[in-house]
């Protein structure tokens, strides 16, 4: 005999139903992400800028102090003398540009990695943050030199060393910039077609 006044879930009696008492309460926002975590997911990890900066400065310096120990007494040929480690000192910026500028430079190259620590700070894209990482750790790798080598305070020949055919000499340093530079070109052009199709 059904129990007209009974509450729904029960069987008459006042029990709860088997299927009921099983179920439990409900969970709220069951099957969504805990809040905060997607904008987590998105934000590249606090360590990977500083571990890309910190790792590419000292990799520059360090084969900086080796080339000027191990090529001073003359080049290293790679690939005949297409290729060579050759020890060079230059006073002005990447590949040898702008030389004749040494304190100008080491002053735009401090002012430049303070506007790349507040981009790489303030982005959000794993790969901005790589490609800005680098720009900044060649910008620093080449600064150190700049402040700190001879002739002089801010005045310092950056240590380049590896030559490539009719290529300017360059550095780890350079390197870093170059390749973070043509990353951040793909990085926006990749965003361009991608925000505009969204």
């Amino acid at each position: 005999m059904v129990n007209v006044g009974a509450e729904p879930g029960t069987d008459g009696s006042g029990a709860a139903s088997e299927a009921d008492r099983g179920a439990g309460p409900p969970v709220a926002g069951a099957g969504a992400a805990p809040r905060g975590a997607a904008g987590r997911a998105r934000r590249p990890a606090r360590w990977l800028a500083p571990l890309i900066v910190f790792g590419v400065v000292a990799l520059d310096q360090a084969t900086k102090v080796w080339a000027v120990a191990a090529l001073a007494d003359g080049p290293v040929g790679i690939v005949g003398s297409t290729v060579e480690l050759r020890l060079a000192r230059n006073p002005g910026g990447a590949f040898s540009l702008f030389q004749g500028f040494t304190p100008l430079l080491a002053v735009l190259a401090a002012v430049v990695a303070a506007v790349l620590v507040r981009a790489v700070r303030r982005t959000d894209d794993r790969w901005t943050v790589v490609a800005l990482s680098l720009i900044l750790a060649g910008a620093l790798g080449n600064l150190v030199d700049r402040v700190f080598r001879s002739p002089g305070f801010v005045e310092g020949w950056v240590v380049d060393f590896v030559s490539v055919g009719r290529w300017p000499s360059f550095n780890v340093a350079d390197s870093a910039i170059t390749i973070g530079a043509v990353a951040l070109v793909l990085v926006t052009w990749r965003r361009g077609p991608a925000a505009a199709g969204g």
